[in-house]
């Protein structure tokens, strides 16, 4: 998938567990799961506020766009 989600880097940078994460913004410890492991198929725009609250981050501090490149043929 060319988003990539880096909560585990932000959890990391700030020496935070993804237990402690869930119990501040209220999602469950398996969605967040989801979303860490980059499983995920969408993410609303509140849950990344709150992830952004919770770590003191910008929405671009957690997602990262990489491009697909397809094989040419030649």
């Amino acid at each position: 998938m060319p988003i990539i989600v880096k909560v585990d880097e932000m959890l990391h940078e700030r020496r935070m567990t993804l237990t402690e994460l869930s119990e501040r913004i209220g999602i469950t410890l398996a969605n967040l799961s989801i979303l860490k492991t980059g499983k995920a198929r969408a993410v609303r725009f509140s849950t990344l506020e709150a992830i952004c609250e919770a770590m003191e981050c910008q929405p671009g501090d957690l997602l990262e766009f990489r491009h697909t490149h397809e094989k040419e043929e030649i």
